[in-house]
């Protein structure tokens, strides 16, 4: 399998203005990596996001190229999971944290770390 590149406007996920910055943000200590989401088992109800520093896509990732510093790489076993997921980088207090809203979310733990789809 080849690792296929989309637009944002034809991508599995989306990101808020403020996600974009966030990463950005991120990659100018690490302008040589992008970022690469993808699931695991985890928690009682599921699956839980993983984003991480990656060198380049896996074979079989989709890469989105969201802006000419970032590129975000999903992971082939997530799409179904996160597609049309939409990412936020919010303020909570003190804390900013990145925030999945995913469509396909049928159950959520209670404390929000694992979800299940349906």
């Amino acid at each position: 399998m080849s690792v296929e590149t989309f637009t944002p406007n034809q991508s599995v996920v989306s990101l808020t203005e403020a996600a974009i910055r966030h990463f950005e943000g991120k990659l100018n200590s690490h302008p040589d990596k992008i970022i690469r989401l993808s699931t695991k088992v985890s928690g009682c109800t599921g699956y839980a996001y993983v984003l991480d520093f990656a060198d380049t896509a896996e074979e079989g990732d989709t890469k989105i190229a969201i802006s000419d510093k970032l590129t975000l790489a999903v992971e082939a076993k997530a799409v179904d999971l996160v597609r049309n997921t939409e990412i936020d980088y919010v303020q909570e207090g003190v804390n900013g944290v990145v925030k999945f809203n995913n469509p396909n979310v049928v159950d959520e733990c209670g404390c929000g770390e694992s979800f299940n789809v349906g």
